[in-house]
């Protein structure tokens, strides 16, 4: 498989998940903006977003390697779509399309975190990526010290199959573990 055209939108009760459009770049500004001290520890990318103008541009290019099946960043909203609630995607660092298998990624803004909104976004993109995407496997890295990070994966029912030992170097210098954690399509219905 060397190309895909991806389910762009997936609705729950609670919250949307999408690809992001032109025009959505203020909104992400706001959302990054607004949550600097929580994610700084955590995203390094978030010093790109210095103004929506920036954002806006994210939002584009994002949306074009979408559509170019090169990456698949989609964004959190609410039912109403009135705020970005944050992000996530399913990441071709596994292998691409050709392995069928994906890393997930997610953040989530300062004013929804710690209300259970990771775990079942976390939930959401592990059944949509194994009912319409052609994922068969899917995993989650995060910093060994995000504590959050990790047991929203484990919540979501996903396995840690092992640590990278001080595998990166943070923004503060010192080098951190990534956990890794996996499901296969077989054990999503075990999760």
């Amino acid at each position: 498989m060397e190309y895909l055209v991806a389910q762009d939108r997936f609705e729950t009760e609670g919250f949307v998940l999408r690809s992001y459009l032109p025009g959505d770049g203020a909104k992400l500004f706001e959302a990054v903006d607004a949550s600097r001290d929580h994610l700084a520890p955590w995203m390094p990318w978030i010093e790109a977003h210095s103004d929506a103008e920036a954002s806006e541009r994210f939002v584009r290019q994002a949306r074009g390697k979408f559509l170019l099946a090169r990456n698949f960043i989609l964004a959190i909203f609410p039912p109403d779509e009135s705020e970005l609630w944050g992000g996530c995607g399913y990441h071709l660092r596994e292998g691409g399309l050709k392995n069928r298998a994906a890393e997930m990624g997610m953040w989530i803004r300062a004013s929804q975190a710690g209300r259970g909104l990771g775990t079942r976004v976390l939930e959401a993109m592990i059944r949509w990526g194994f009912a319409e995407w052609p994922w068969l496997r899917l995993t989650w890295h995060c910093d060994g010290r995000n504590l959050a990070s990790y047991r929203v994966a484990e919540k979501a029912g996903m396995r840690l199959e092992g640590t990278l030992r001080r595998h990166f170097e943070a923004r503060d210098g010192e080098r951190r573990d990534t956990r890794c954690y996996a499901i296969l399509k077989e054990e999503q219905a075990e999760a």
